[in-house]
């Protein structure tokens, strides 16, 4: 081997050595984005497993006060019927008393702003639990999506440096910045981008 190619062969492996760290580099970078992604994504599932747990609670307590405020109303009525068949005057007063309370009773179950606990307000609660979990959601299909995107992409530069085709590289480019798109409408706009 002469002195000009030995000279040849050492700049060809100085140049493949700086590209080598150029593509370290984006892999290192992928990395820390797919870090993000996942980190992001987790608490995402969490957050809308959690507000799942907590819209059903919500509606079951919706139902146990709409089933006692109709056992509540139905007692009423019948008892509303049985009032004529009252004997006496102070028997009808303590039957009409009765009558009052329930029905105070039934407008309680059914609203209730103080405790929030009122059917009413159960329902309003349990729907924005719903809506909580779906943003959430979706939210999470775009952190999943970005985590695809930064993973492929770190496959694709590795795979660049075994084959030496740049191209790879640029796919792997393209893909990050797909990945850190997807992130960002995760973040800022989970709604806007309907994907699943």
């Amino acid at each position: 081997m002469s002195a000009h190619e030995s000279m040849e062969h050492a700049e060809h492996a100085e140049h493949a050595s700086g590209s080598n760290k150029k593509i370290a580099l984006l892999i290192a970078v992928m990395a820390l984005f797919l870090a993000f992604s996942e980190t992001l994504g987790k608490g995402a599932q969490t957050e809308s497993i959690s507000k799942n747990v907590e819209a059903s609670n919500l509606w079951a307590f919706f139902q146990a006060k709409s089933i006692r405020r109709t056992v509540v109303q139905a007692t009423s009525e019948h008892a509303k019927l049985s009032l004529g068949l009252a004997g006496d005057e102070a028997q009808k007063a303590a039957l009409a008393k009765q009558i009052d309370d329930w029905q105070k009773t039934a407008a309680r179950y059914r609203s209730e702003p103080e405790t929030g606990e009122g059917s009413e307000q159960l329902a309003a609660r349990a729907k924005h639990a719903e809506h909580e979990r779906d943003l959430a959601m979706a939210r999470y299909h775009h952190y999943e999506l970005a985590s695809a995107a930064f993973q492929i992409g770190i496959v694709l530069a590795s795979a660049t440096i075994i084959t030496g085709m740049i191209a790879l590289a640029w796919i792997a480019g393209l893909l990050t910045v797909a990945g850190l798109a997807f992130t960002a409408i995760g973040l800022f706009a989970p709604h806007a981008v309907h994907i699943m």
